[in-house]
């Protein structure tokens, strides 16, 4: 029988298995790199979602007087570089998010879901872990869509809402990926990201 991964039809909204994230790999119709390993019964794979982890760079905006931002055209990824301090953490040295804090993150692994003529095509979206929303922690808020065409690492908008301050430590695994068939093969998009800002440093 084929699975989610394998069919190229144009019924579309299928979310896919651990399995047929493996299969999607192997045909290369997306990509993960590096991906924490392949036995889609063990870490990082859940049954319908592949767990991402944490860079070693956070972008953290930077204090002092408020900046007030216009919210037009202008806008350009720019202005986070430039209003934001970047952060390596360790192991031994994590960056402590307190809390009502802000920052800016991204995933380890960079995700590729290309546009190939004649192969299936995918969308992601990007979801916290339970185990992190009960600390209180956001780890994406209005932004979860990985759209097809999309390749690079996933930037992550992290704010801390719960009664304790939280240590980031590089590696740990931070949210969660679930991938979407969709229904035919889509143009390309010229206007949306494809890929996400680079932490400055």
């Amino acid at each position: 029988m084929d699975t989610g991964a394998q069919q190229n039809g144009t019924s579309g909204g299928v979310i896919l298995s651990n399995v047929d994230i493996l299969a999607a790999i192997d045909a290369g119709d997306l990509s993960i790199t590096p991906l924490a390993g392949r036995d889609p019964s063990a870490p990082p794979f859940n049954t319908s979602a592949v767990d991402l982890r944490l860079a070693p760079t956070i972008l953290v905006p930077k204090t002092g007087d408020p900046i007030t931002y216009r919210l037009d055209a202008s806008y350009s990824a720019d202005y986070i570089g430039r209003n934001c301090d970047a952060h390596e953490i360790t192991t031994e040295r994590p960056y402590t998010l307190r809390r009502d804090r802000f920052v800016l993150a991204q995933t380890l692994e960079r995700v590729s879901l290309p546009i190939r003529k004649g192969r299936p095509a995918y969308a992601a979206r990007v979801e916290g872990k339970s185990s992190r929303a009960r600390l209180g922690m956001l780890v994406h808020f209005t932004a979860p869509t990985i759209h097809c065409g999309f390749a690079g690492p996933i930037t992550l908008e992290i704010i801390n809402l719960g009664s304790a301050h939280i240590d980031l430590v590089p590696g740990v695994f931070i949210c969660q990926l679930i991938f979407e068939r969709m229904s035919g093969l889509p143009a390309a998009a010229p206007n949306q990201f494809t890929g996400q800002a680079t932490p400055a440093g």
